[in-house]
């Protein structure tokens, strides 16, 4: 609920049903009216976005942005009684390369910002307005989507856990133009900027790449490489334009459309894995290399179909036993009850349905008793679970333990953005002894599952 009317705010939490996230409060207006906002939010169990703003103003320093949060964290946890893990600082991100010296180190004390508040803070959340770092360079969206996607980079890497910002448009970290994002990087960083001359050799570079738009700008040159690092680029970079070309020139190369998935495909989505796992690029993006995925795996399923078939009358003609009759293996999937989120799951989903699994996928909201009854029903080979929020994993230890219960045997899958490896092991593994497997990102799941 985002207003700067405290009175908006009450409202919205009178109609809304669930857990709000409130934007924002702060201490511009002293420490009591702070507490007596806080306590409405806590009242109506909302988190909170406090901004890094006191008396003074606006922090604009990392010293001051670190000690007002700190501040402000004392308050809320110690006299309202704030969970710490339903507190958001936003600590200011403010626009760079302004042509102001004292500009030029705002994406830096951001950054840095974050990464002490983390340390001193561990359980509270880091949020930011990050429009706002590029606002110098409005009007030229190509410069200012490669500053977000170098500024976000950089902002995760110290601890930045979620921000406002136009998903559609941001670009690939590893895919921005080499000179242009060395020129970010410096400007983002304060590097090299005696005199504004970072600052200078940024604005003069924007000015050649000005109104001029993706379009004309647009490098076509990985068109003339071969079909695999082809595809690759189109999956890497969300590109369907030329999909139906790449795939069915795959398709005539290799000997069964099968092996476009398992190879060039795969290795493409497997880039993206690491990509994403590394910061460098965002789930908007992986979504949208999915969707990629998707389309070229519906023009070879025909002729993946069109060859079952005909191996299947070939085994009837010679009065054979077809393996493939009995079908293949069934992977159940849901986001667990409680958790509304799906989006990892959809991608897992295509993936493993890629690669010849069978996918059962139950959707979201889903109760434990329906996941193990419809998995038994269906004698799925493996059950794979989803969750976004901290709740979910709640529910995925409460899964664990109720299939070891009812004496299942399937391997369990745990995936999803809150999920972790440790707290699989830790938490999740030792309620099932039917093997409990943390996965990554999707490009990981056909290897998992297949093991």
């Amino acid at each position: 609920i985002d207003s700067s009317k405290f009175e908006i705010i009450e409202a919205g939490l009178k109609c809304v049903q669930g857990r709000c996230i409130v934007n924002s409060i702060s201490m511009k207006e002293g420490e009591e009216k702070f507490i007596e906002q806080a306590f409405t939010c806590k009242a109506y169990g909302a988190a909170v976005i406090v901004m890094a703003f006191d008396e003074i103003g606006q922090a604009d320093t990392k010293e001051r942005k670190v000690t007002i949060c700190q501040r402000a964290y004392q308050i809320l946890t110690e006299k309202v009684g704030f969970a710490p893990q339903d507190i958001i600082f936003d600590p200011n991100i403010f626009a760079i390369a302004t042509g102001i010296e004292e500009h030029n180190n705002y994406a830096v004390d951001f950054i840095e910002a974050t990464r002490e508040i983390k340390a001193l803070m561990p359980l509270t959340k880091v949020s930011g307005g990050v429009s706002n770092v590029s606002f110098s360079f409005r009007g030229n969206d190509h410069v200012r989507e490669a500053i977000h996607a170098v500024f976000l980079y950089h902002a995760i890497k110290a601890g930045m856990d979620m921000g406002i910002v136009n998903a559609g448009q941001l670009v690939v970290y590893d895919e921005i133009e080499p000179t242009l994002k060395q020129l970010c990087e410096d400007v983002i960083l304060n590097r090299n900027n005696d005199n504004n001359e970072a600052t200078e050799k940024l604005i003069a570079h924007a000015e050649t790449v000005k109104a001029k738009g993706k379009v004309e700008v647009k490098d076509e040159a990985w068109r003339n490489d071969t079909v695999e690092k082809r595809l690759s680029h189109s999956l890497v970079n969300g590109i369907t334009d030329y999909i139906d070309i790449e795939t069915e020139e795959a398709r005539q190369k290799y000997a069964t459309p099968l092996e476009v998935i398992e190879g060039p495909l795969m290795d493409g989505m497997g880039i993206v894995g690491d990509l994403f796992g590394a910061g460098k690029m965002f789930l908007p993006q992986v979504v949208k290399s999915a969707r990629v995925m998707k389309k070229s795996v519906a023009i070879l399923t025909p002729y993946i179909e069109a060859e079952k078939e005909e191996r299947k009358q070939a085994h009837l003609a010679a009065g054979t036993t077809n393996s493939e009759a009995a079908g293949a293996a069934k992977i159940l999937l849901a986001t667990v009850k409680g958790d509304v989120h799906d989006i990892g799951k959809n991608i897992v989903g295509v993936v493993l349905g890629c690669n010849g699994y069978e996918i059962i996928d139950l959707g979201v909201m889903v109760p434990a008793d329906k996941i193990l009854e419809t998995a038994q029903r269906e004698q799925a080979a493996i059950i794979g679970l989803s969750g976004l929020i901290t709740p979910s994993l709640d529910e995925m230890v409460h899964i664990a333990r109720e299939m070891k219960r009812r004496g299942m045997t399937q391997p369990l899958l745990i995936g999803g953005a809150t999920t972790s490896r440790i707290h699989t092991a830790v938490k999740i593994a030792p309620e099932y002894d039917a093997g409990v497997v943390h996965v990554l990102d999707a490009s990981r799941s056909v290897t998992v599952a297949g093991s």
